[in-house]
């Protein structure tokens, strides 16, 4: 058994040649040695192999079979190994055929998947999309083990460690139905705090959050009277209702059945980020797919 920790790989690609040109003098020539350099390697293979390898003959040098029964699984491990140490191929988004994993919420789902999906479609017709349920405590490990490729995520909730791409800043506006009587005006502080409020906890149930916290500082507090786990719901609650919910600017903006206004007190906005793990990098595919949905918003 031969001890591949311990085979000079230049050695297998001198035989590689000389199996193919069955002469030292040319061998050296194209591999850019001397002959002796060529005679040297071929002594080492015949005393790794235990084999002469190459016997003189009339024209040249003459296999032998157990070299024979060498050239082509080892012209096919070269040609592996070669393709396996170039560099990466430049990635081309017509002919792919990728199958990504991204993890979103429905509000990443509605303000960045959404928003990608046509030029997508357009550029890479052969690829596909799997969109996951978020499950921040396991983003981390999902990207590391290739579960996910990319997640959409608050900036201050990220994993630490994890490679990051700013998408946008988004801010809080008060939202209600269209045609809903108080929300003719920006509404005052007292106001707003009579108003019914649905909030969004992903959690489940909760029916306190950033709004609230900003209220209690100034000694004050709203009636939340629906409390839902996403986003999406709040929508149709809102235009049946006269319900009111503060909700990120750009899950409702150009939505005729909501009227929007910028609420009587200010809420900290976020940072929406994409994450990925190291292992993806310099994947030219992934590179593409992070430009482009970054160059979608």
């Amino acid at each position: 058994m031969i001890n591949l920790r311990s085979l000079d790989l230049n050695l297998l690609v001198t035989l590689d040649v000389l199996l193919a040109e069955h002469n030292v003098t040319r061998a050296a020539e194209r591999l850019h040695f001397s002959q002796p350099s060529i005679s040297v390697h071929l002594a080492k293979l015949r005393d790794i192999f235990g084999d002469p390898l190459l016997l003189p003959g009339p024209r040249g040098m003459r296999p032998t079979a157990r070299a024979e029964a060498l050239r082509e699984p080892l012209r096919q491990a070269l040609e592996a190994l070669s393709l396996a140490v170039s560099p990466a191929a430049a990635f081309d988004p017509a002919r792919a055929t990728n199958t990504w994993r991204v993890a979103a919420t429905d509000y990443g789902e509605s303000t960045i998947l959404l928003p990608a999906m046509a030029g997508l479609r357009r550029a890479a017709p052969g690829t596909r999309l799997a969109v996951l349920e978020m499950a921040p405590p396991h983003i981390a490990r999902q990207a590391e083990q290739g579960i996910i490729d990319l997640a959409f995520h608050t900036s201050d909730g990220a994993p630490p460690g994890m490679r990051h791409r700013l998408l946008f800043k988004e801010r809080y506006v008060l939202a209600g139905r269209a045609s809903h009587p108080r929300l003719k005006r920006k509404p005052t502080l007292k106001q707003f705090c009579e108003l019914e409020h649905v909030i969004v906890s992903p959690d489940g149930g909760g029916f306190s959050g950033v709004t609230d916290k900003v209220l209690a500082e100034a000694g004050m507090t709203r009636r939340v009277a629906l409390s839902v786990p996403h986003f999406l719901f709040v929508i149709s609650a809102l235009t049946g209702t006269d319900l009111v919910a503060m909700l990120p600017e750009r899950l409702v903006r150009d939505n005729p059945a909501l009227r929007v206004v910028a609420p009587p007190v200010d809420i900290p906005g976020y940072e929406m980020v994409m994450l990925w793990h190291e292992r993806s990098q310099r994947d030219p595919a992934h590179q593409w797919l992070r430009d482009h949905i970054a160059g979608s918003l």
